[in-house]
């Protein structure tokens, strides 16, 4: 059975979704005031993995891949630039788009964007204003979590430090790993020289980013879902903001399962625009690498451990994937093959093992590895390639980087 760790538990667990042979997931998107960047992109892989494993095991996967593209940062960018927000948000989702398609990232039919979730946010708004969890503070909106039991409880918030004075915080985000002990922003009140605002039954503004990502879950795949899904510095603020928010409002539990990707690193440091490190998937094709290098590189390691992007690290993963590709090619090219113990079967089986251990697809593709080398090697029963290639094949619907 497939284990995931639940940064809820700080444990792993067998992953049973809500629903028999379904499973809904939400999955943190791209803010589109900038480009992903190498880093985003290994957390849209591991993300990637997850679903293709599922669907692998025979569920039906309904998930959402969300734009942020109206908070605060977008429209800054978009006052600095001299142009629309939407103007932007189109750019980036375009480089997104054909980068997602180079790296076999599989999307969703459909993505929503939080100017298109507007009316879904006010909407869950008024519910806690009604219930007295939100409030009216000079034009705006806050959530006061004081007024639900458990706020924090996926960072492990120590509430015992709240302070005793009334502390509001009206950004829609902050820098850093740090908690802001105070009421959080749910709708900024248009002000003279914002440029992103609609017409509602708030009044004329515009929903701040803690309600954004609520409302597109909540309008596409309910108040419960099975497993939701970010990075690590999600776990500061953020999934905690919308766990209250969510579970506020439906009086519901939101996810069963909370996954969260470690940072990718480059040359050991934190990729920031001071230091002038930050990777596109375009410079790592620059280098000569390909994007299925790229992909086995981000995927190579365990999603829970941060990953160092080297030119020589990622040579060195990129001849290990030639290798094995061309130990796949040779083998299927043979009048016959040969394979471990249970046959094509075993391969399966051996895969799955490694899956099911957290999604240690790296170490699923190692272990497989090592079996070619030993099939080539005649240390086996002869088995056809026939058989050999159903299998590799259904190695390489979650991989896909293999064939």
């Amino acid at each position: 059975m497939l284990e995931l760790y639940n940064t809820m538990s700080r444990s792993r667990e067998p992953f049973r979704p809500r629903q028999d042979k379904r499973a809904k997931i939400f999955t943190c998107g791209p803010s589109t005031y900038r480009r992903p960047h190498v880093g985003n992109y290994r957390t849209f892989l591991y993300e990637d993995i997850l679903v293709r494993y599922l669907e692998y095991l025979g569920l039906e996967v309904e998930r959402i891949i969300n734009f942020t593209d109206i908070e605060d940062k977008m429209l800054a960018e978009a006052v600095k630039l001299g142009t629309k927000p939407a103007s932007i948000a189109r750019d980036v989702a375009e480089h997104f788009f054909r980068e997602s398609a180079e790296l076999n990232i599989k999307l969703p039919d459909t993505i929503p964007r939080a100017s298109t979730s507007v009316e879904q946010a006010v909407r869950i708004i008024q519910v806690l204003l009604d219930k007295g969890i939100a409030y009216w503070h000079e034009g705006d909106v806050f959530f006061d979590p004081l007024k639900y039991e458990g706020f924090g409880k996926l960072y492990r918030l120590d509430m015992s430090r709240w302070p005793a004075d009334k502390v509001r915080f009206k950004k829609d985000t902050y820098h850093g790993r740090r908690w802001n002990r105070g009421d959080f922003i749910l709708w900024h009140g248009h002000e003279n020289g914002d440029i992103g605002a609609w017409e509602t039954e708030l009044g004329y503004g515009r929903p701040a980013w803690n309600i954004q990502d609520p409302a597109m879950v909540v309008e596409h795949l309910g108040p419960e879902i099975d497993i939701n899904c970010g990075g690590i510095d999600n776990i500061y603020r953020h999934h905690d903001y919308n766990i209250a928010v969510i579970e506020s409002f439906s009086g519901k539990r939101y996810a069963n399962f909370y996954l969260h990707g470690e940072h990718l690193v480059v040359e050991g440091k934190t990729m920031s625009k001071s230091r002038g490190n930050i990777l596109y998937p375009e410079d790592i094709y620059a280098w000569g690498f390909q994007p299925h290098h790229l992909r086995y590189f981000l995927i190579s390691k365990h999603y829970r451990k941060k990953l160092n992007l080297t030119k020589a690290g990622l040579g060195e993963r990129a001849r290990h994937l030639d290798e094995m590709r061309s130990r796949i090619r040779r083998l299927l090219a043979a009048g016959t093959a040969v394979a471990p113990a249970g046959g094509a079967a075993g391969l399966l089986r051996a895969f799955e093992e490694r899956m099911n251990e957290d999604l240690s697809i790296g170490a699923a593709l190692e272990d497989l590895d090592r079996t070619l080398i030993r099939m080539e090697s005649g240390q086996a029963p002869p088995v056809g390639p026939k058989d050999l290639a159903p299998a590799l094949e259904r190695i390489n619907s979650v991989a896909r980087v293999l064939l």
